[in-house]
């Protein structure tokens, strides 16, 4: 497919290229002490560009501690590089994050993953783990727990529930487990060494995870529905099945009760389907609130360092985001980053492109265009801006492309304006589709600045693994623009679109936003349940 304008499509065959600097030699040091100034100058006003030589040579006179390739200790240090190319070559294309991992969290990542190695697929400890959901019941002399998440929507719904359920494993001391379908192969690397995260082929049942949905005989919430399962029973399954997607009802969302818990806790293995970031509502169980306050002193940044010690692109999927960064983004002074989608049918393209004008030139991340001239020829000394575009469909991309394309800004900077897919339709099911989602997704938490659109899982991974608050495009409601067009984030942590509304203890439905101060309502969806900061 051949695309027009600046819309640049991703090669699958992209050659990844080592860039160097190689500094010149003067023999002479009063030459030296004469070049000296300039450099010094030439450090300070230059940006964080990987590839300009002189941001690397600020990074020669200011060189970064060693763990700077492990996110502050966020990342296990026993991977080989070439083994997954991303988790130590990321620094060098993302800003370093001023949110640091507490060191109760990197202690306890170090933990799980020792507990990973005993238990994971094909060790001992699992294979007699095994026996218990082929036998049905419950062996006490093993050690080993887990959580199986099975794979359901989207893969920005993917990504944020299986953090979701990773915070629930590690909180539990469960061995999370992935029930991998064949859409989501090459898209990450493996997070714990020397292990799979995987769930072998061979796990009992594997091929009726289909049919796992509320109404299925061993689904927790179904179970206490019927009346046919509690903590005082003597014998309990070896296995549950828990539904935790969007259309979840009351009995599924006892899961977020401590006295349920207390029952699952004996509960070797849980079986989980969701689609949605339930992430904060682990926050309401009360049991679970000393070790989150340790774990994240600071509440905006749990998906912030869990995303980015799970996810790293796979080879295959790191060559097309470096390809296309070093291409057309490295050599900007700014990258701007908008990611776009409507939800209702109703929303023309051309109102929504009037919302995203609107915004970026009102909040001044774009700058406004003389449309009664055309445009000059770029001059040497010119500030550029690089603005990448995500969506399913073109439109914008053109639009927005021809804008900058024909007219001069009136700041006197250069935009241009790149788009690396539009694929029409959302396919989920597609391995290639969402190799490309996932390239789209991490190239835009590489930007410098980030506009997403309203209620977009595809945004908030972006946004969460760019540790950026960016601007929300408001949805449009029933033909209604809304004023403003957009807001900033206060908080950077995604959205949990379908929360509980039932208060454990008071056993009554409430406003779960209003039982602990760091879970408020959602910027962008006044129902949905999200983590702040306490002073927020």
């Amino acid at each position: 497919m051949v695309l027009d304008g600046r819309r640049r499509p991703f090669n699958l065959n992209m050659q990844l290229k080592r860039h160097s600097f190689t500094m010149l030699r003067f023999p002479k040091l009063a030459t030296w002490m004469l070049l000296l100034p300039l450099l010094l100058f030439l450090l300070l006003i230059s940006h964080e560009n990987p590839f300009n030589p002189v941001t690397r040579l600020r990074n020669f006179f200011q060189p970064r501690s060693p763990d700077y390739k492990r996110l502050d200790g966020l990342l296990a240090p026993d991977f080989t590089e070439k083994s997954c190319l991303s988790r130590y070559q990321t620094v060098l294309y993302r800003k370093s994050s001023p949110h640091k991992p507490s060191s109760y969290l990197v202690a306890k990542l170090r933990s799980y993953e020792e507990l990973h190695k005993r238990c994971g697929p094909h060790t001992r400890s699992y294979s007699i783990s095994m026996e218990q959901i082929k036998s049905g019941q419950i062996n006490s002399s093993s050690e080993c727990n887990y959580v199986v998440w099975v794979a359901f929507c989207g893969l920005g719904n993917r990504i944020l529930s299986i953090t979701s359920a990773f915070l629930y494993a590690l909180l539990t001391n469960r061995v999370l487990l992935i029930n991998q379908e064949p859409e989501m192969e090459d898209l990450f690397c493996e997070p714990f060494s020397r292990t799979s995260w995987i769930l072998p082929k061979d796990f009992p049942f594997k091929d009726q995870f289909d049919s796992f949905e509320q109404d299925y005989a061993y689904s927790y919430g179904n179970m206490l529905k019927n009346n046919t399962i509690n903590a005082s029973m003597e014998s309990l399954p070896s296995y549950l099945h828990l539904y935790l997607s969007h259309d979840y009802d009351h009995h599924d969302k006892l899961f977020f009760c401590d006295q349920d818990q207390t029952l699952l806790r004996k509960i070797p293995w849980l079986i989980m389907k969701s689609n949605v970031y339930f992430l904060p509502s682990l926050f309401l169980i009360s049991s679970f609130e000393e070790e989150l306050n340790k774990l994240f002193p600071d509440k905006e940044t749990v998906f912030h360092h869990l995303g980015r010690y799970l996810f790293h692109p796979s080879n295959q999927v790191w060559g097309q985001i470096t390809g296309y960064y070093k291409k057309y983004l490295a050599k900007a002074d700014e990258r701007i980053g908008i990611q776009l989608r409507v939800f209702d049918n109703k929303t023309s393209s051309s109102q929504f492109m009037d919302q995203i004008l609107a915004c970026t030139l009102k909040e001044k991340l774009l700058p406004e265009v003389d449309m009664s001239k055309t445009i000059p020829a770029p001059s040497e000394n010119q500030r550029s801006k690089a603005v990448l575009i995500t969506s399913l469909i073109p439109d914008y991309f053109e639009k927005l492309n021809d804008m900058y394309l024909k007219h001069p800004t009136l700041s006197g900077e250069m935009v241009s304006v790149y788009q690396p897919s539009h694929e029409e339709e959302q396919h989920s099911d597609n391995n290639l589709h969402n190799m490309k989602a996932w390239a789209e997704i991490y190239l835009l938490s590489l930007t410098d600045v980030l506009v997403t659109s309203a209620w977009s899982t595809f945004g908030y991974v972006a946004q969460g693994l760019g540790g950026s608050r960016p601007w929300i495009l408001y949805k449009i409601s029933d033909g209604e623009t809304p004023d403003p067009p957009c807001g900033r984030a206060l908080s950077m942590e995604p959205c949990y679109h379908a929360p509980p509304i039932y208060d454990c203890k008071a056993k009554t439905e409430v406003d779960t936003a209003t039982l602990v101060p760091h879970l408020k309502h959602c910027e962008d969806i006044s129902w949905g349940l999200k983590l702040f900061n306490y002073d927020q």
